[in-house]
């Protein structure tokens, strides 16, 4: 990426104020990403993640804490044949914002990691192709890191 005049002494620039930061400081936990993922997998039970992430209790309880004082849960009531009423967890628009993180992350991971070989497919359910993440402006233009200008934000 090629930065603008105005932002190529990046010793001025306020890291404070960084957008990825602040996304990490939330979200940069395995456990606070793995609960993420598996809202997206249909999980919304605390035992599922737990289970399902393969961490302590505690663990889970914290994430889920600041999952949702952040706004990216939110508890939504449910009660089993003969239990009493427990709060599920469920993403809000805030936590469904991320799927484009979260495929970004397993198609990296895919093509990275895995050896050649994937353990998902991630099919549209519409045309029975396997869904993509892309960089693209609009009108939908794919753009790559050196097609990209990073200038200060008007206010």
């Amino acid at each position: 990426m090629e930065l603008e005049r105005l932002l190529r002494d990046r010793s001025r620039w306020n890291t404070d104020a960084c957008s990825i930061g602040k996304a990490l400081d939330l979200l940069g936990t395995k456990t606070a990403f793995l609960i993420v993922r598996e809202c997206f997998y249909g999980s919304t039970r605390f035992d599922e993640f737990a289970e399902r992430i393969g961490v302590s209790a505690p663990a889970v309880s914290r994430a889920l804490r600041q999952l949702e004082t952040a706004g990216v849960v939110e508890k939504s009531p449910y009660r089993e044949p003969g239990q009493r009423e427990r709060d599920g967890y469920v993403l809000t628009r805030m936590g469904e914002d991320l799927l484009p993180v979260l495929l970004s992350l397993l198609k990296w991971g895919d093509e990275y990691l895995q050896d050649g070989h994937k353990p998902l497919a991630l099919i549209d359910k519409q045309t029975g192709r396997e869904v993509g993440v892309e960089v693209t402006s609009s009108p939908g233009r794919a753009v790559s890191a050196d097609g990209i200008e990073v200038r200060a934000a008007r206010r």
